[in-house]
């Protein structure tokens, strides 16, 4: 059972940063889950779905997989490009479109 090691994207709640730099190792599932037939509930008798792990590094993550035999795939994040903008810049006098109210 391989350990997927990757650093959470914020969620769509957040606007900041706080918190985003910290890494998860997580195991992914042997098989997928199964609808239980009486309640129609959700269920997995997997139990390493329920473990998560949380790293303040990718190399601290790395280490720990390594040391306990863990097979791993590491995953770089992905930076959103940000374009820098003011206030002002909505008003002026070369901007491309119409300022409406």
């Amino acid at each position: 059972m391989t350990a997927r090691i990757y650093c959470p994207a914020r969620t769509a709640m957040q606007s900041g940063t706080a918190k985003t730099g910290r890494w998860l190792l997580e195991y992914e599932p042997e098989r997928p889950r199964e609808v239980e037939p009486l309640m129609g509930w959700t269920s997995s008798s997997d139990m390493k779905s329920q473990l998560k792990l949380w790293f303040e590094s990718a190399d601290e993550a790395v280490a720990y997989a390594e040391r306990n035999g863990i097979p791993y795939r590491l995953e770089q994040p992905h930076q959103p490009k940000r374009r820098p903008m003011a206030y002002s810049d909505n008003f002026k006098f070369n901007r491309v479109g119409q300022w409406t109210h």
